[in-house]
Parts: structure tokens; sequence; C-alpha cells
């Protein structure tokens, strides 16, 4: 009986990684943007503003579908092959905590906003999409928000986003290479560290 609530379960695993594995990317982003926003609007400690639930919030429900390694590796540029393997492992964690920390004050700032989705330009053969979406708010300008996404062999994984045309990736491209001029490769993981450690001392 034993075995057979193993195979059961390995049966469901597969089964629950092929659904996500066939769920187009724009269907993804819209799940995980509902599920997080129901989150939101009913979670008392989130509505006070506990950034530790906050925080809670976005690594269970949105990091699952980012992939950190190919963002920092991106980020990185031609210093990424520069780098050892130590070092990749420890700028991809930092660099995770960062972008967390990002997410999170932004989920923080949210005030009733409406996210519609554009319609989805893929073909069935295609690996890399950009899922656009368009944040509104009454009183202010619509701000675009697009999700680049490749597709792996556990589903769609977000590996850039831009907002208002500007890559994250791009962006922090540039920070990174004169923190490498400036200290190298450990130096910029000591700069991310101290940004880390000061951004989770100032949300305590």
């Amino acid at each position: 009986m034993k075995i057979l609530k193993t195979l059961l379960a390995l049966c469901m695993t597969v089964l629950a990684a092929q659904a996500l594995a066939q769920e187009t990317p724009d269907a993804l982003a819209r799940r995980v943007m509902n599920e997080v926003i129901a989150v939101v609007k009913s979670d008392p400690a989130i509505q006070a503003g506990d950034s530790r639930r906050i925080n809670e919030l976005v690594d269970a429900k949105v990091l699952p579908y980012f992939d950190f390694r190919h963002m920092t590796a991106l980020a990185m540029g031609r210093e990424w092959r520069a780098a050892t393997p130590a070092q990749r492992d420890a700028l991809t964690a930092e660099f995770r905590s960062l972008l967390v920390r990002t997410y999170s004050n932004a989920l923080s700032q949210y005030k009733n906003q409406t996210i519609d989705f554009k319609p989805l330009r893929m073909q069935a053969a295609d690996t890399d999409v950009i899922v656009r979406t368009e944040v509104r708010q009454p009183g202010a300008k619509p701000v675009s928000i697009d999700y680049q996404m490749d597709r792996q062999a556990d589903g769609w994984k977000v590996y850039d986003v831009m907002v208002a045309g500007v890559s994250l990736v791009t962006n922090y491209r540039e920070t990174f290479s004169q923190e490498i001029k400036a200290g190298g490769v450990d130096g910029l993981i000591k700069s991310l560290q101290a940004k880390n450690a000061q951004t989770g001392a100032n949300h305590k």
C-alpha cells in the first residue's frame, strides 16, 4: 500500500508539471497575478504594510516563475563567463534577494490598480515570448509592464521585466559593469550584499 501511495504521488506530480508546461505564458502570468492580488486584498497583515508577509507572498507565489540565474547572467554580460561557479551562485542569490525587495516594495504600493493583458503574439513553436500588460490606476497614466519569458522543461519562466519600455536586466547591467570595474566580481557581490542588508534592516 505504501508503494502504491508513493507511485500515485509521483504520477500526480508529473501530471501537475505537465499541466504547468502546457499552460500558455499569458495564462500563467494572469493566473499568478490574480492569485497574488487576491491575497493582497484579503490579508490584513499585508494591508497593514507587514513587509515580512509581503516577502513571503512574493517568495511563494511569484519567484517560482522567475529564472534568476538567467537574469543574473544577462545582467552580468560577458563578465558572467569569467566568474567562478561559487561567484555565480553568490551573485544569483544576492540578485534574487535584491529583486525580491524591489517586487515586494512595488506590491506594498498596490492601491486597487487594474492589470490589462494585451493579446499574446505567439506561434505554437515559439520558445521565447513577451507577455505585455498595462497597469491602470484612476488619475494616473497607464504604465506598461512586459515580461520576457522562455519555455523550459517545467514550464514558462520570466527572465526579464520591462517597465515603460526599460529593461530591468539592461538597467542593472550598467550598474554591475561599474561595480566590477571598481572592485571585480567579488566587489560586486559585496556591494549587493550590503544593499540587501541595508534594505532588510530598513524593513524590520
